[in-house]
């Protein structure tokens, strides 16, 4: 999957780079590969390698809670009773 992923993102910036080269007479043209290589790179390659390198974690563990911010600072974990209510 690496590899077609990889296939993909050179392929795309492949166009790119092609549509910058082309002469001013074929404008139009030359923004249909620059478009096409950035759909490829931010709808194609983009959403494969975010499936597939967070397969299998917690999304949990990458929240920023309140607990999670008090674990990194160091501080205790705040317990259910002394939470403080509102009226």
């Amino acid at each position: 999957m690496r590899f077609f992923i990889l296939l993909i993102v050179i392929a795309s910036f492949g166009l790119i780079i092609y549509g910058f080269n082309l002469d001013e007479s074929q404008e139009a043209l030359a923004n249909k590969y620059i478009g096409s290589g950035t759909l490829g790179l931010f709808l194609i390659a983009m959403p494969l390698f975010l499936y597939t390198e967070s397969k299998g974690k917690k999304f949990k563990d990458y929240m920023l809670t309140e607990e999670s911010v008090r674990k990194m600072q160091g501080k205790e974990p705040k317990k259910p009773e002394e939470a403080e209510t509102r009226d």
